[in-house]
């Protein structure tokens, strides 16, 4: 007999922990249409008994229990058993146990991984614990870098480091620090079948995949990314669930197993795919459970882990109005597309304003518009993944007749801001050194194919990608010339993990040219301009991109110029104005500009980034110990120091001149950084004896 009774108020979907007793716990569990649910597990000794049997709340179609009498900081695990057959783990995990593979994870990775609870039980299993005490954050004051300036380093764990875990890709933090990247994207690690996949099968979008490590890894893992800078943004695939999710099991043609389809009374997936890419088991985005789902789920990532970011994953698959075997009405513009991400946006927004929101649509650019333009007057918009692999490929291989990457500018889809997140390699491409390796052209001895020749095409096809004002990506090591081909071991399959490429000379120049030119972006205002022009020659490959600010009491012009031939040409650079110039990569090395036409001779492969005022490209002094006491610190409206100095320059994290102070400043007098917002800021101090640089932070 069910008892009838009004979920308490406060509680969610999942795992309620109760605040003022940690012997307590409250299990809400949605359920329509369902008779009547035990709840078995690890206190119960995995059987059926009506002590266990959840309350129901009909108006909400919800059941639920609370749990009394348990052990603070003790593994328990649990499932639902529906109707006394159908036993499924809670679809709002936070942490699932498997039985076919938590075996393979290892103690280094996931320290006392609790067993599962074999003979016991089948399917995953819910672990829960209360009592344990919350996570400190270290880095409270992060300042995500403006969505213009974001150049984020995509990477996949299993294939980064040999260990993959969360620890191993913290450990190569000192890495990507200098190289000057300031986010990461993580692809999906949401708990996905098996242990080893790109992680676009998940089955528990709440709980985080072992694989990597425990949660307390990852947070760890977040945290000293935001102490150095560096945002987070994790792949997410809610465009479908596998076959283990519960809420597939609960409604299938499979007797509640993983295969069949979705049956017609599913309050979360269609029978068959309303899109022509499906893969697993298609969300219908039209049913209030589906948006309930994603909201819960969404806002949980964000508030429980400090995320900074989503990239959306097939957002094509997003629509009702389609077939499966329909690609046109697919790749057109769906309505019903544009309202449901709107409002999953919301959501997100709800949680952290200043989220940033990433759809992997790759489609048409009117549908791609209501998104970029929503909400743009409060600061918001959402970003789109912008795909440019087929040009840049063609362009480091010497086929100039299809090397127009021209498109890479937001302005020429009629945007008024810089939102397509564009990329020359992501998981999903072809690598562009394995394109240079096997389809590059040649001209007597100039070979592209040659290693050498080919990682020299790299730095230049960087150069005229970086240059490009928006925000930028780069695939795991593409900085180094990774030139394995992404069908080698099979397309998902495991890629070699080559980090001797950084001690080889040729490649270690595409890493520190990728870095300057990171740097470059980042410091200096220009870059965000929207005075720029791209222009791309697919007649003899002399490509050209120009940059003006002139507002800028720094840089306030850039010409970038490049030969993408396979013999020396001349190119006209049609600089802006006369006067000196400098070679910005190579030292600020200077020429003189007599006459603005005047023609420059590049050999093939060559490429220079010209500016009308030198650039400081190096920050590795920016970090060194110095004697300069500054106080006090952290800052809450002004500062001290202990010294006389004649300029303090304030700069933030990517360089940029904040604020400057000029004149002759005595000891113990106080600066005022009063407006500022709270964040890390560099400083910056200058006398007769020298300049020095501490690091400085605004409460």
């Amino acid at each position: 007999t069910v008892t009838e009774a009004t979920i308490p108020t406060g509680m969610k979907d999942g795992i309620n922990l109760n605040p003022s007793d940690n012997t307590k716990v409250t299990l809400v569990f949605y359920a329509p249409g369902k008779e009547f649910i035990h709840v078995i597990g690890s206190f119960n000794n995995w059987e059926i008994n009506d002590a266990y049997l959840l309350k129901k709340d009909s108006s909400k179609n919800r059941f639920w229990i609370e749990l009394s009498g348990l052990t603070t900081q003790t593994d328990y695990t649990y499932q639902y058993i529906i109707e006394a057959d159908l036993r499924v783990a809670d679809p709002y995990s936070t942490v699932v146990l498997t039985e076919s593979n938590d075996q393979y994870i290892d103690d280094v990775t996931y320290p006392n991984l609790p067993d599962y609870p074999s003979g016991k039980t089948n399917h995953a299993v819910t672990l829960l614990r209360t009592g344990d005490a919350a996570y400190v954050w270290q880095t409270t004051n992060f300042q995500k870098p403006a969505k213009t300036d974001l150049v984020v380093y995509e990477l996949l764990i299993r294939d980064f480091d040999a260990l993959h875990s969360y620890d191993a890709v913290k450990n190569r933090l000192d890495y990507l620090q200098e190289l000057g990247i300031n986010a990461i994207e993580l692809m999906p690690v949401m708990e996905f079948d098996g242990n080893e996949s790109w992680g676009y099968n998940p089955s528990f979008h709440m709980a985080l995949d072992k694989y990597y490590g425990n949660t307390t890894s990852f947070k760890q893992f977040v945290d000293e990314c935001h102490n150095r800078g560096i945002a987070v943004i994790i792949d997410v695939a809610f465009n479908h669930a596998s076959g283990q999710n519960p809420y597939y099991r609960m409604w299938n043609t499979d007797n509640g197993g993983y295969g069949g389809q979705a049956s017609v009374d599913s309050p979360f997936f269609n029978q068959t795919a309303t899109h022509s890419y499906s893969v697993f088991n298609d969300f219908n985005h039209s049913k209030q459970a589906v948006k309930d789902y994603v909201k819960r789920v969404s806002q949980y990532w964000i508030d429980e882990y400090k995320i900074d970011g989503f990239r959306w994953d097939l957002t094509k698959g997003f629509t009702q109005n389609c077939t499966s075997n329909d690609e046109t009405c697919t790749n057109n513009y769906q309505q019903d597309r544009v309202d449901v991400l709107k409002e999953y946006a919301d959501y997100q927004w709800e949680i952290d304003p200043d989220f940033y929101i990433i759809f992997e649509h790759l489609g048409t650019t009117n549908e791609e518009t209501q998104w970029v333009d929503y909400r743009l007057g409060e600061g918001k918009g959402i970003m789109v993944w912008g795909n440019y692999n087929y040009n840049y490929r063609k362009a480091i291989a010497g086929d100039i007749a299809e090397s127009n990457f021209s498109n890479i500018s937001y302005k020429n889809k009629g945007w008024s801001v810089p939102a397509n997140v564009s990329y020359m390699e992501s998981h999903d491409e072809e690598r562009l050194m394995y394109e240079a390796k096997t389809t590059g052209q040649s001209e007597g001895a100039y070979n592209i194919k040659d290693l050498a020749t080919g990682l020299k095409r790299a730095q230049l096809v960087s150069a005229f990608f970086f240059t490009v004002p928006g925000p930028k990506m780069i695939w795991q090591f593409g900085e180094l010339g990774y030139d394995i081909s992404i069908n080698q071991n099979g397309r998902t399959g495991n890629k070699p993990i080559l980090w001797n490429y950084f001690d080889e000379t040729n490649r270690k120049e595409v890493y520190e040219t990728y870095s300057k030119l990171i740097k470059l972006k980042l410091k200096y205002d220009i870059f965000e301009t929207t005075d720029f022009t791209v222009n791309i020659n697919t007649f003899n490959g002399l490509h050209k991109i120009q940059l003006t600010d002139n507002s800028s009491s720094e840089i306030q012009n850039i010409t970038v110029i490049g030969n993408f031939g396979t013999a020396t040409q001349n190119i006209n650079p049609t600089f802006q104005k006369t006067g000196t110039w400098y070679d910005v990569l190579n030292n600020d090395a200077t020429i003189t500009v007599n006459n603005t036409n005047s023609l420059i001779s590049l050999p093939p492969g060559d490429f220079k980034v010209y500016a009308s005022k030198p650039a400081a490209l190096s920050t590795n002094e920016l970090f060194t110990e110095n004697t300069i006491i500054m106080y006090p610190n952290p800052v809450k409206d002004s500062f001290k120091l202990n010294i006389e100095t004649s300029t303090i320059t304030l700069f933030d994290i990517n360089g940029k001149t904040i604020k400057e102070f000029k004149g002759n400043f005595k000891i113990g007098e106080e600066f005022s950084i009063k407006n500022f917002k709270k964040g890390l800021y560099l400083l910056k101090t200058s006398n007769n004896k020298g300049t020095k640089f501490h690091k400085i932070i605004k409460q």
